[in-house]
């Protein structure tokens, strides 16, 4: 798999989206026993998930063939043995058919054992040359696949990068970001849209090998790591990592790199979400406070924490979609639409559906609406 080493430069200062410096960090308040979020590394790695075996593997694949051509070649020496005229003592072994084989196949040919009959002569023609000749090429090709493979892995990276526009850069595949990648996936978007940065070796070999992502490999607080990524062209950063102050960090050098980008950051501590969203982040979700609403509900109300779990899988059950509004649905209240109106999105304002405001719809809206699936399966179901 290919390397590249980026050179280990931070950014001189982290400003804002619009210029001004943030407060100081060491104000966000962070959880001790928490893991240490991503750790620093003086360079990045680019793993691009391949559809074909590694170099070892192909050479041993490669190695196999061979053995299987020598094995086939000795063996049918072997049993048109009669055929060979030994020049030491006339009688042809099977060490005598494993020694011709080798030497016919690696063409060195020494003369002391040689075909004398028709069959074994015709044999030669018709089997052991193209046998020699498929040998070779087995050999030839191992060498070129070895000497090629680093050039071969640079065009990939190289074609990688020229094609990759708007796409989603996830930093941190934890539980979190691992849910989250799985969520756009069965939104529709592919994997080819989706880049994981993580300095996390397990958390690598999962997106990469496991789950068939790109992954740069690196300390995500620092600039060049993001650019390897292609931060500067994406359309979607999601930020999941386990420290809220590394969090702040990444968002700053995210915004810095990308203004334009939709940036949605979790966070641990509710306390610290004014500054992630002053740092640059579009959305911040509190997946502590989330969890712990959650618990609560389904504590009180366990049908109505079945229902909210329900609409957090999407692509069963119900799912809460934004979706256009209909031509047919312009001048109608969101209780004439077809599907369930959760919420009315007019400009940048989101209306309740049953906010005065949003009484009649117009063009140019946006509703968030409940979807139905299939049911999705209860614990237990066969």
């Amino acid at each position: 798999m290919r390397t590249v080493r980026v050179p280990d430069d931070r950014p001189a200062d982290r400003r804002g989206p619009r210029g001004a410096l943030t407060r100081p960090l060491p104000t966000l308040r962070k959880r001790p026993e928490g893991p240490a979020g991503l750790a620093g590394q003086a360079g990045a790695t680019v793993h691009i998930p391949k559809d074909r075996p590694g170099p070892l593997m192909q050479v041993l694949r490669r190695f196999g063939m061979a053995l299987l051509v020598l094995t086939l070649t000795i063996l049918v020496v072997y049993v048109d043995r009669d055929g060979y005229r030994d020049t030491v003592d006339e009688h042809v072994s099977l060490l005598d058919a494993v020694y011709y084989a080798t030497v016919t196949l690696s063409t060195t040919g020494y003369g002391d054992i040689t075909p004398a009959s028709d069959s074994a002569r015709l044999v030669n023609v018709v089997l052991i040359t193209p046998l020699r000749v498929l040998f070779l090429i087995i050999l030839v090709g191992t060498t070129l696949e070895v000497l090629t493979e680093r050039t071969r892995e640079q065009l990939r990276l190289n074609r990688w990068r020229s094609t990759l526009r708007d796409h989603t850069v996830l930093v941190g595949y934890g539980t979190t970001g691992y849910s989250a990648v799985h969520t756009l996936m069965a939104q529709g978007v592919s994997r080819e849209n989706i880049v994981v940065v993580d300095s996390d070796p397990e958390a690598v070999a999962e997106a990469s090998d496991d789950d068939g992502l790109v992954v740069v490999s690196g300390d995500a607080t620092r600039a060049e790591v993001l650019r390897r990524a292609e931060v500067e062209r994406a359309r979607n950063i999601i930020v999941s990592v386990n420290r809220d102050d590394t969090a702040a960090l990444v968002t700053l050098t995210a915004r810095q790199l990308n203004r334009r980008a939709w940036i949605v950051v979790a966070v641990r501590e509710d306390e610290n979400a004014p500054l992630i969203r002053q740092s640059g982040a579009d959305s911040v979700v509190t997946t502590a406070s989330a969890a712990g609403r959650l618990l609560g509900v389904s504590m009180l109300s366990p049908n109505v924490g079945e229902v909210m779990e329900d609409l957090m899988h999407y692509g069963e059950g119900m799912d809460l979609v934004e979706r256009p509004l209909e031509k047919h649905e312009t001048g109608r209240s969101p209780g004439e639409c077809g599907d369930l109106v959760v919420a009315v999105v007019r400009g940048h304002r989101t209306l309740r559906h049953d906010d005065p405001e949003a009484a009649v719809l117009g063009a140019g809206d946006r509703l968030v609406v409940i979807k139905t699936h299939k049911p999705r399966p209860k614990p237990g179901d066969s």
